[in-house]
């Protein structure tokens, strides 16, 4: 049986990439236009698996989504990085020359705003996704319109690519995140990374005490991010990443912050998408 995929955005975006990376193409895409909708597919069961962007190397942590995965109590079960592109796509037989507005996400126009400088005359509008444009400009061929959106969207919506690679900054990269709804089966081998949540008292250094637990017990810090603890006024949920190398010293420091840190969650232990 295929495995069905939900993803934030259409067929062709970053997402949908990240779901062919992952699991190849034997796979049923479920579309979702945000990521509210991408959950309730894996809590209904309408889908098995969700791909969640959920850092940016320019936009920082994507902070709701942190929050999605914790309340829902979804697993993280993998993760990928993915080096972000951005071209610029219309229909074929056209020129930049010959295209009045540009249509895409909000983030994606950001990211390429000073390409766009050189076109003055070419009218940048907020839309709703980067593939879901494409794919609307191939249904309705309209022309003058065109689309900011990964290369893969190019290919399956037919549209020709009129400049490659408009980023602004070009090393820009998303990290996404494999959820589902149950605790996965990965194997001890194989995880040498894990993602944690929990909270701590107000007691001078209860953080600083954490870290160094972490560290003696050979865990790598690679990502904290707080949250406001919406019932409790100044206080504060702590998600972090960590790497390993001895599944053994991760197993002892998840067996000691659970003693000493409040609301203690494993939101997902799994292989290190950097290798």
């Amino acid at each position: 049986m295929k495995k069905i995929i939900a993803i934030q955005g259409a067929q062709g975006s970053n997402h949908h990439k990240v779901a062919l990376d992952f699991y190849g193409d034997e796979i049923t895409l479920k579309e979702c236009m945000s990521f509210d909708a991408l959950v309730d597919c894996l809590l209904d069961n309408t889908a098995h698996i969700g791909v969640m962007a959920i850092e940016n190397t320019i936009a920082g942590s994507i902070i709701p989504n942190y929050a999605l995965i914790d309340t829902y109590n979804l697993h993280i079960t993998g993760e990928e990085y993915l080096n972000i592109h951005h071209h610029l796509m219309a229909l074929e037989g056209q020129n930049i020359d010959d295209i009045k507005e540009v249509w895409s996400h909000p983030m994606a126009l950001l990211q390429c705003k000073e390409f766009f400088k050189k076109y003055p005359q070419i009218k940048l509008v907020e839309d709703v996704d980067t593939a879901e444009v494409a794919k609307r400009i191939a249904k309705e061929q309209l022309q003058g319109i065109a689309a900011i959106a990964p290369s893969i969207a190019a290919e399956i919506f037919n549209l020709a690519i009129l400049e490659d690679d408009i980023q602004t900054i070009k090393d820009n990269a998303t990290r996404f995140v494999i959820v589902q709804k149950e605790a996965p089966n990965n194997g001890i081998d194989s995880i040498n990374k894990a993602s944690l949540k929990f909270q701590l008292n107000h007691k001078r250094g209860s953080l600083a005490t954490i870290l160094n637990v972490l560290s003696d017990c050979k865990m790598n810090l690679t990502k904290i991010q707080s949250l406001p603890v919406i019932e409790t006024p100044w206080k504060y949920s702590f998600f972090v990443d960590i790497t390993f190398n001895d599944y053994q010293d991760y197993k002892k420091a998840e067996s000691i912050l659970e003693i000493m840190a409040e609301e203690f969650k494993i939101l997902g232990t799994y292989k290190n998408g950097r290798g």
